[in-house]
């Protein structure tokens, strides 16, 4: 059974503890086995990379995953990081902001990628 998430990929977030507090960043990937989350230029550490056949050795810094309850979703209007709650309407299941009760539209991170694609 997999777990289900109110987060989702390209989510705007921000960091409630930990060395990043305070710091926003986009999803990049989720991780619903571990209930991790890895967010773009947030919890960095240094890996020493063996050199490889298509890449050369040395230390690169690597984005590592973050626990899914140190995160929240971050509201630009408000500016603040809200909680996400769920409702139907239409027949259709839609995030929505529980401080407000604003629909949270997911089309635009889809906007993102194909304006990225093209």
């Amino acid at each position: 059974m997999s777990i289900k998430f109110k987060l989702k990929k390209g989510d705007e977030v921000i960091v409630l503890t930990g060395k990043d507090k305070g710091k926003k960043g986009k999803i990049i990937k989720i991780l619903p086995k571990k209930s991790k989350a890895i967010v773009s230029d947030l919890n960095k550490y240094k890996k020493n990379q063996k050199p490889d056949n298509n890449q050369a050795g040395g230390i690169i810094e690597k984005e590592m995953p973050i626990h899914i309850s140190n995160l929240s979703f971050f509201d630009p209007k408000i500016n603040k990081g809200i909680r996400i709650g769920y409702k139907i309407t239409n027949n259709k299941k839609v995030r929505i902001n529980k401080v407000n009760g604003e629909e949270i539209k997911w089309v635009d991170y889809l906007k993102n990628i194909t304006t990225k694609l093209n």
